[in-house]
């Protein structure tokens, strides 16, 4: 897709990957909508590129919010892309989550998207080429101690880009998935940042994933992974898991130490 084409929606555009995102398409021309919770901070983002932004305040986990971005969206109109960035992450381990945050994260991460993505395929679907953008993680293909829920919502975030994909596999729909590794966003407490120092795991900035991520809008990718060796990784865990397990077990004692931390 050319950039100076692209009609996007995104959400999570206020903070980390995606405010970068939000930067680097509306510099290649590209015209955003932005939903977020936080009015202020997608304010302060329309008034720095006048003329390419609009923005909605909502919550895309209650109906009537996700009612009110299908109806900026018709009034945005040539909606072309979805570009879902919006997700919490939240690391401990199990024992130690409550209730109300494995729902809060499951809700926002999983569920909401599913749900706006749904409401938004039938104006995808009116434009000449379109494309969905779930905003993935390494942690949808290796199961990572100190992250269980997140991974199983990025586990489910994966599996849903590939059957949505399949499923409109004879439209002009297309579906990306992008899986960052580690970034260093806010969305990382002190201790996960204290955590991967400790564990020699590299951390890359918003701006370079920003930067990935448009490049795989260009190209069209179906999928597109970052980093190495996390790439070797997922595609080792995928064949021979048990090794992936040996690796992680010697982690373990360092995973915990700094899961149990407060951060």
């Amino acid at each position: 897709m050319k950039l100076y084409d692209c009609r996007a929606l995104i959400t999570g555009a206020s903070g980390g990957i995606g405010l970068e995102l939000v930067a680097a398409l509306a510099a290649e021309g590209a015209h955003l909508l932005l939903v977020g919770r936080q009015l202020q901070a997608l304010q302060s983002l329309a008034q720095r590129y006048p003329g390419k932004i609009e923005v909605l305040q909502a919550d895309i986990r209650d109906r009537a919010g996700r009612e009110a971005v299908v109806a900026a969206a018709k009034r945005f109109g040539a909606l072309n892309t979805l570009i879902n960035a919006a997700g919490i992450n939240h690391f401990s381990l199990l024992e130690q989550h409550d209730e109300a945050a494995i729902a809060e994260l499951i809700d926002l991460n999983v569920t909401a998207t599913l749900q706006l993505t749904h409401r938004l395929l039938p104006l995808l679907r009116q434009q000449s080429s379109a494309l969905v953008v779930n905003l993935g993680s390494t942690f949808g293909s290796i199961g990572y101690p100190g992250f269980t829920a997140y991974c199983a919502s990025k586990f489910a975030l994966r599996g849903f880009s590939e059957a949505l994909r399949r499923e409109l596999a004879d439209t002009r729909v297309k579906v990306l998935y992008f899986a960052p590794r580690a970034t260093r966003t806010g969305m990382n407490a002190a201790n996960v940042v204290a955590m991967n120092d400790a564990l020699q795991q590299t951390m890359d900035a918003p701006q370079l994933v920003a930067t990935q991520l448009l490049q795989a809008i260009r190209r069209e990718d179906d999928e597109r992974y970052l980093g190495w060796p996390e790439k070797f990784f997922v595609r080792l865990n995928s064949l021979l898991p048990r090794l992936v397990d040996q690796a992680l077990r010697k982690q373990l004692p360092i995973i915990q130490r700094f899961a149990r931390a407060k951060p």
